[in-house]
């Protein structure tokens, strides 16, 4: 079968997590063929990717979001828009349920120019009733551009040239769940999603910290993405999650249960668990598997590191992973140095399975996640790990199937997010006793190999994608 995967900033452009995860699942899954087409936000970083990718991914089609803003209007617009056509052009504007397949036939079958529409009288008009009768306040320079910000991609987008494919699976709604859905229905194939963590939850906490939204506009930005999100969910024959809280948050923003299901991360058992724990030499060290990125809120953890060194003497942190936003990546090095932290160290990216010998056990200080590799693979490799509450992790750290808490026991510390007393203290506990990491350990090991087995989960996708060939036939294209 011909998979069209799609994904959104991330895989192959950077390392870890989801990127992890798909290359892991290209390279699983030989019998079938891999077309990628991806979203990345700046086209200088086209054909710049970090992987080498496995023979049967037969085409890489990049799309990029700032190539939106370099459409060329074409001139005065001759296309006469029908009343289905407006209702759902105002629709979309007001982020409302427009009729997607309209807007679909619209910008791939007649060719609409994106920022010839933007600049007609239609757009004009649907935008002084919007003004009118949700904005009367608000100066209209504010409501054009909050508009148009939104509008150009989205519009860009619906005009890609789409990649032939058997199947159109999401690696997540968005920009990437459009256009899931636009091949699906060009091409009158199945559509699939696989969420790590849920978009719009997450767009919607950054939008609420966001300095460059207006502070009047913050909630439409926000309805905006849950638009996103409907289109994919609405449309897609199976979605699928990590865990449970992350299904019944898409069924809550109206996913059909029916189409929900749970397929669990899954890690490389054998080779983790054959790492040996660390040899004792009076130091405690302590890893953090992490790429350079706010979402990974590395301040915290170095503040929290900083607390923890004015307690013990003998604590060192290795903050393992590559650089995704270099003017944060500056910003933690020189908080570091500015806190005096002479015992943390930066590696870059490194070998994890050489690098685990060196550890005693790991955090994880994200302000979102879905379900970390990292803390499976220090589970795997015998090393507990204190985390903060998102995501999956407290079932991770603590066990939870179905409600049920499974035999194992506690595997590491669980934090909310951004305290950084509470994440020293937690931290503190595990340096302050060698007995209780061994135990933590050993029941992060013994979950590991019962539930998040690599195979496991590849067995779960396989299915995935035999459902869809049962159910919608063999015919290739």
């Amino acid at each position: 079968m011909k998979i069209c995967l799609i994904l959104e900033g991330c895989y192959p452009y950077v390392h870890g997590g989801v990127s992890t995860w798909m290359h892991q699942v290209i390279q699983d899954m030989p019998e079938h063929e891999f077309v990628l087409w991806v979203i990345g936000a700046q086209a200088e970083k086209r054909g710049q990717f970090v992987y080498e990718m496995p023979s049967n991914v037969t085409k890489v089609q990049e799309v990029f979001l700032d190539d939106a803003l370099r459409v060329e209007d074409r001139g005065h617009m001759r296309h006469r828009f029908t009343q289905e056509e407006i209702a759902a052009l105002r629709a979309l504007i007001d982020c409302d349920r427009p009729d997607w397949e309209v807007l679909f036939e619209l910008y791939q079958r007649k060719k609409l120019n994106p920022m010839a529409f933007l600049k007609s009288e239609a757009f004009l008009k649907i935008l002084v009733e919007l003004c009118q009768n949700k904005y009367p306040y608000a100066a209209f320079a504010d409501t054009f551009h909050t508009v148009r910000s939104m509008m150009l991609p989205v519009l860009y987008l619906l005009g890609s040239p789409i990649p032939e494919a058997d199947c159109y699976h999401s690696i997540c709604t968005g920009y990437g769940g459009l256009l899931a859905a636009l091949g699906s229905y060009i091409h009158k194939k199945p559509l699939l999603l696989t969420e790590h963590g849920i978009y719009s939850r997450e767009r919607e906490e950054e939008i609420i910290r966001a300095k460059w939204v207006v502070p009047s506009f913050k909630k439409r930005w926000i309805q905006f993405f849950y638009m996103l999100s409907d289109v994919i969910y609405t449309r897609a024959f199976r979605v699928t999650s990590l865990f449970n809280n992350a299904m019944n948050i898409q069924m809550e923003l109206g996913c059909d249960p029916a189409k929900c299901c749970v397929i669990k991360n899954g890690i490389i058992y054998e080779r983790l668990s054959k790492i040996p724990l660390k040899k004792p030499d009076g130091w405690i060290d302590i890893g953090a598997v992490v790429r350079m990125a706010p979402i990974k809120d590395i301040k915290t953890m170095l503040y929290a590191f900083y607390e923890l060194s004015s307690r013990m003497d003998n604590v060192r942190l290795h903050v393992m992973g590559g650089v995704d936003d270099q003017e944060y990546a500056d910003e933690c090095y020189a908080l570091a140095e500015r806190l005096e932290l002479k015992n943390v160290l930066f590696t870059g990216r490194v070998n994890i399975m050489e690098y685990f010998e060196k550890l005693d056990f790991t955090i994880l200080t994200s302000i979102s996640e879905g379900q970390p590799l990292s803390v499976l693979e220090s589970f795997a490799a015998r090393r507990p790990c204190v985390t903060t509450d998102v995501g999956s992790c407290r079932m991770l750290l603590f066990g939870d199937l179905e409600g049920d808490c499974d035999p194992y026991g506690p595997a590491g510390e669980c934090v909310p997010p951004m305290s950084r007393n509470k994440l020293a203290d937690a931290m503190e506990r595990l340096c302050r006793s060698q007995e209780l990491i061994l135990k933590m350990g050993e029941a992060g090991q013994r979950r590991a190999e019962r539930y998040y087995r690599r195979e496991i989960m590849m067995e779960k996708y396989r299915a995935l994608y035999e459902e869809v060939e049962q159910n919608f036939g063999r015919n290739r294209i």
